[in-house]
């Protein structure tokens, strides 16, 4: 059996790593480069029971555990580590700093911490680039190929109904099962297949050098900014960087990845609320300062299963802002799916019929 995974984010690199350990030839495809879009840029925070009552909750809890495992399996560090999980607010003046932990005196007065909702037995973080990397050369080391190019169809039968591989920029790469893996630029499959829509939302980002100065505690907090209530989020990693993020928004999806930038005034904007949490966010410490795009349903939950309609399609995206936690749960799930017909975890919840297809018209309306 060959499989073809369209994207090489941590969604394609996961698939192709169980598929790996299972003996299955494998082809990813990438347009750009491993990681190069929300897979490179997101936060890389995970949480085992945040989904608790939703539809994802087993997803997150098995996803959860293979983090957990991962590193006793693949080689490299990719900063795995427990943390712990605040929310609290930053107030307008006044000194806060008897409401902070003693592990967060490095945060400025006027940020007030209301409760611990994160324990390291809960919640952990890893680096979200280097985990993606990682993760696919582990499966480029048991076997599996990656070819640069971009996907332009899907080959099929004399009778159009089973899929027999894609088409990459006027040649075709034949496989038994394709997979779309490819984020929110999934959504341009829909012309070749019966897809639901898949959103791109943006989320800017800064990235500082913090070194040592700041702890393993993960922050949600809100944040006025020009009246309005804004939700940011603070991610220290293990490597002495630390990912902050807020002031999400929608915007058009460039054709490229690699043409992805971030909105000049909402970076302006997020610094500003940096130095407000702490004299350690100075401008000289900025390694970073970047966007990406989430892939996002009409209902918030992933698409992961078969294709309607199509023999040999399937489909894993839409992850919004659990992509790195839900990756290797997805991957192993669609592992078992093609190669056995069955999941140890229900995909009922994410089987891609439960939305309406998209129009192929409206794309080449975009």
């Amino acid at each position: 059996m060959r499989v073809v995974i369209c994207g090489g984010g941590v969604i394609g690199a996961c698939i192709a790593w169980f598929f790996r350990r299972r003996g299955i030839d494998v082809i990813v495809v990438e347009r750009t480069e491993v990681a190069a879009a929300a897979s490179g840029k997101a936060g890389g925070f995970l949480a085992r029971d945040w989904c608790a009552g939703t539809p994802l909750d087993a997803l997150a809890r098995r996803s959860f555990a293979l983090h957990a495992q991962l590193p006793g399996e693949i080689a490299g560090d990719w900063g795995y580590r427990p943390m712990t999980a605040y929310s609290g607010f930053v107030a307008g003046d006044g000194d806060a700093r008897r409401a902070l932990p003693s592990a967060l005196g490095w945060l400025a007065n006027g940020v007030v911490i209301a409760q611990r909702i994160g324990t390291r037995e809960t919640t952990a973080i890893v680096h979200p680039r280097k985990f993606t990397s990682c993760v696919m050369d582990a499966a480029l080391a048991q076997g599996a190929q990656l070819r640069r190019g971009r996907i332009t169809g899907i080959a099929r039968d004399a009778d159009g109904t089973t899929a027999r591989g894609v088409e990459v920029e006027g040649g075709v790469i034949e496989a038994d099962a394709v997979v779309i893996a490819m984020g929110p630029w999934s959504l341009l499959a829909a012309q070749w297949m019966s897809l639901p829509a898949v959103y791109g939302q943006r989320s800017p980002s800064i990235v500082y050098d913090t070194g040592t100065d700041v702890p393993a505690d993960a922050l949600f907090l809100e944040c006025e900014d020009d009246g309005s209530a804004i939700s940011i989020e603070v991610f220290p990693r293990a490597d002495g960087s630390t990912h902050i993020t807020a002031l999400s928004d929608i915007a058009p999806l460039p054709l490229d990845p690699a043409a992805v930038t971030p909105d000049d005034d909402a970076i302006a904007r997020l610094r500003a609320m940096c130095e407000r949490l702490s004299p350690l966010f100075r401008p000289e410490r900025i390694i970073a300062q970047q966007a990406c795009f989430r892939p996002v349903t009409q209902d918030g939950l992933p698409l992961i299963g078969k294709v309607p309609r199509s023999e040999g399609l399937y489909v894993a995206t839409g992850h919004n802002v659990w992509g790195i936690l839900n990756a290797p749960a997805t991957g192993e799930a669609l592992a078992q799916l093609i190669a056995e017909g069955e999941t140890q975890i229900d995909l009922s919840p994410f089987d891609p019929a439960r939305l309406a297809p998209l129009d192929p018209s409206l794309l080449h309306a975009r």
